[in-house]
């Protein structure tokens, strides 16, 4: 289970980092930065990864109510643009600006961090390890899931309500006979693929 170590390490305030939806086809990666307050941590906290939907959601409730919270969303378009890690790089940036205030310490989840004006420490496997972060990615996941659910509504047949857009084989299904959405990711292979298909079909015969 995570702990309090990392954070204990500095003073000041202490943010944990961490992202969710690298790996989907379609929607936009979000990161979550959490200050967590020492006296008012909520019990449980763990790798939202490893947490059931229902606990997770009660989970970014408590961590609302009790805790300092940011949220960065890198759109579809900066994602093709800018590739997913340089995407992830400033939905975390866009994160911490969203706390309010300049944290002492930002400690962020992986092997790297972004280049940006707080002292920061990669952490791999932070969700796992680190209390902050892993209270940083409950609020992202359960942040993305509810967007996806939204655009499940507003472009049905894709499945994302379940699948949050990731390559599922009812997602992959979906993309060749739909073909892409507007908020698939069109630099990824699956859906560039599926796009060149539909233009394909669309080129009258000689």
């Amino acid at each position: 289970m995570p702990d309090f170590t990392f954070e204990a390490r500095h003073a000041g305030p202490v943010a944990g980092v961490d992202e969710a939806g690298r790996g989907p086809l379609a929607g936009p990666v979000v990161a979550a930065a959490v200050i967590l307050d020492p006296d008012c941590i909520p019990e449980g906290l763990n790798d939202s990864k490893v947490l059931t939907a229902a606990r997770r959601a009660d989970l970014r409730t408590a961590i609302l109510g009790c805790a300092r919270v940011g949220v960065g969303i890198a759109s579809v378009e900066e994602i093709d643009e800018l590739n997913i890690l340089w995407a992830t790089m400033l939905a975390m940036t866009r994160a911490v600006e969203a706390l309010g205030i300049a944290p002492a310490m930002v400690l962020v989840d992986g092997n790297r961090c972004p280049k940006w004006q707080w002292p920061s420490e990669a952490v791999v496997g932070g969700d796992a390890r680190c209390l902050s972060i892993a209270a940083a990615s409950i609020v992202a996941k359960e942040h993305r899931d509810a967007m996806m659910r939204d655009y499940d509504a507003a472009w049905p047949g894709y499945g994302w309500a379940s699948n949050k857009g990731y390559a599922a084989p009812d997602h992959r299904a979906a993309l060749k006979a739909l073909g892409p959405s507007p908020i698939h990711r069109r630099s990824f292979a699956p859906v560039r693929e599926a796009q060149m298909v539909l233009e394909l079909a669309e080129v009258p015969l000689p």
